[in-house]
């Protein structure tokens, strides 16, 4: 029994440190949030749009809605409004991204 206590510690200090982890989604703004998650060219308009208005970019996944940190929301600059697979680090409801791909 204490090796599953040790074990359940290290899972939840690891996940509490922001490990680094993969999520699929599509990239989004603050001001629509979960409506792109479709991701059609209607969508990507917007996206763009908003996002040259002062929005900021944000990644939705599985229905919810992450936070690109400042630092790394130039890597998606490129992908606004599609589909995607990232890279990064997820801490709260904040991700921290190293790389981004579009999702096949």
């Amino acid at each position: 029994m204490t090796k599953f206590w040790m074990t359940a510690s290290i899972v939840s200090f690891c996940v509490a440190s922001g490990i680094a982890q993969s999520l699929s989604g599509t990239i989004s703004d603050s001001d629509c949030g979960a409506k792109h998650a479709a991701a059609t060219a209607a969508d990507a308009a917007c996206v763009q749009r908003c996002i040259k208005r002062g929005g900021a970019p944000v990644l939705v996944s599985d229905g919810k809605v992450y936070h690109i940190s400042p630092q790394t929301r130039e890597k998606v600059k490129d992908v606004l409004g599609q589909k995607v697979t990232i890279d990064g680090k997820v801490e709260g409801d904040t991700v921290s991204i190293e790389s981004v791909e579009l999702a096949n």
